[in-house]
């Protein structure tokens, strides 16, 4: 049956998945549907309906309900992708994984968890807090974000830079595929013979599979931590402390930086102890051995202040640590309250090109005449510009999109990449040709067409739409030929 005639007969389409996941379970009046035709990202596109699975079996009943009636299906999180992957661009089925949202065991002996997708970030890590254990991916959204979102977008966060990214973080899966196939990959091994299917499906951005369990990688809690915050006269001596501290092989668990913009939003939203005078600042935090921790706040203390810190405090207390990380993770909703609406763009850049990058997108500010906040994972090169708008004005959003496209063009150029965690999505597919060749793409597509061969798995995600190549989609301005 095609996807036109599941329209027309939405009660009968209504009336199977009720079967499968009962009548509390899905959703399809418009006024509820409307609750889920976006995330956190700058588009919108509204689902056929919305179900609420509770098992994998019932996941495995619903891909397989989707491919008799000729529908496409999204899964999704907690909806606070910032790259649109959640969101069912071509309609059809919504996928939501809130349900399933079980810590199934904490594995003590062998440092894992065994969870399902929609446990909430924060929840794995305080569930092995007693065990002096913590899972170390930690996005800024972590008290939200689910850790089956985080394995779709391969998620970072600030304590990423010394432990790694959700990848590295995952060992096992279990998934659906698109025919309906449940398969496991990985395990609790260190290593498994074969293809490494985990690292495939890890990132892929549910457009390949969709997870319902995942053994996570759990590490000790450090036996001592110190944050230091490092205040700056310019955003350019900053990022130059932050490739001398890195230079210096040191690799603090984390190195984020904010410009002034974001600071006094962020002190006008919750005061966490930020100069609000300061051009920019550096939050430095070091985990480790009690007694090696003095003398590396003091190497960076003195690489900060030779690239002309105005000063460098160390927080005094878990209180003072805790009001500084609160800010820091706060920014993002602080920015929210100082402009209509922002875009979140996400780029990486090598860390030696910091200075020149950052110039470059004040620069498109003058030039745009929009304000951008910057805040971001520095010791990585991982960057965060939010571009100020409102979303009222077509132009504005259009110029907007086109700053965005700018900055992915600048980081380009630079070596760098077009996402550090946030994913391609449908915001940043048309510029997949800016890094990779039409061979790199195609060699994608293989993999997309073997195990989704109808396209039916979160479509129109990650790859260019056909015949565009580098050409922008209107709505981001015009960008032909970059």
């Amino acid at each position: 049956m095609a996807a036109t005639s599941a329209l027309s007969a939405k009660p009968e389409l209504v009336a199977e998945l009720e079967a499968i996941v009962g009548e509390a379970g899905v959703l399809w009046n418009d006024y509820d549907l409307a609750l889920y035709e976006y995330d956190g990202s700058i588009d919108k596109s509204r689902p056929l309906a919305v179900v609420f699975p509770t098992s994998t079996q019932q996941v495995s009943a619903l891909v397989r309900l989707a491919n008799r009636w000729n529908v496409p299906y999204t899964a999704r999180g907690a909806g606070t992708g910032l790259s649109g992957g959640a969101i069912p661009r071509d309609g059809g089925l919504l996928i939501s994984f809130a349900r399933m949202n079980r810590i199934l065991k904490i594995d003590v002996d062998n440092l894992r968890a065994t969870v399902e997708p929609g446990v909430v970030n924060l929840r794995l890590s305080q569930a092995a807090a007693p065990y002096g254990l913590q899972y170390v991916p930690d996005p800024s959204s972590q008290k939200a974000c689910t850790v089956g979102g985080n394995v779709g977008e391969n998620s970072g966060g600030p304590h990423t830079l010394r432990y790694g990214v959700t990848t590295n973080h995952t060992i096992g899966l279990e998934i659906v595929l698109p025919d309906g196939e449940v398969i496991t990959t990985g395990g609790k091994a260190l290593d498994e013979p074969g293809y490494d299917l985990t690292g495939l499906f890890v990132g892929s951005e549910g457009t390949l599979g969709l997870v319902t369990q995942i053994i996570s990688r759990l590490v000790p809690v450090a036996e001592a931590v110190k944050t230091l915050l490092a205040i700056f006269p310019t955003v350019r001596d900053a990022s130059a402390a932050v490739a001398a501290i890195i230079g210096a092989r040191i690799v603090p668990a984390a190195l984020e930086m904010m410009d002034n913009l974001t600071i006094r939003a962020i002190e006008l939203s919750k005061p966490a102890g930020y100069p609000i005078d300061a051009e920019a600042v550096l939050l430095v935090e070091l985990e480790g051995l009690r007694d090696e921790l003095d003398e590396l706040a003091d190497r960076i203390a003195t690489l900060c202040q030779e690239h002309r810190a105005l000063s460098v405090r160390v927080a005094q207390s878990d209180k003072e640590r805790a009001a500084l990380w609160a800010g820091r993770k706060g920014a993002f909703g602080a920015i929210g309250r100082i402009t209509p609406d922002y875009y979140t763009v996400d780029g990486v850049v090598p860390r030696s090109r910091l200075p020149d990058v950052l110039d470059q997108i004040q620069q498109y500010s003058r030039e745009f005449g929009l304000r951008i906040a910057n805040v971001f994972h520095a010791g990585d090169g991982n960057l965060h510009p939010l571009v100020l708008f409102d979303a009222d004005d077509p132009e504005q959003t259009k110029t907007t999109l086109e700053v965005g496209a700018k900055i992915m063009q600048t980081c380009a150029e630079v070596g760098g990449s077009l996402s550090g965690e946030h994913g391609i999505g449908m915001e940043k597919n048309d510029l997949m040709p800016l890094i990779f060749t039409e061979a790199d793409l195609e060699v994608m597509r293989r993999v997309k067409r073997a195990l989704d061969p109808e396209e039916r798995c979160n479509p129109g995600k990650v790859f260019p739409t056909p015949g565009r190549c580098l050409e922008m989609l209107p709505r981001r301005g015009a960008a032909v030929g970059w």
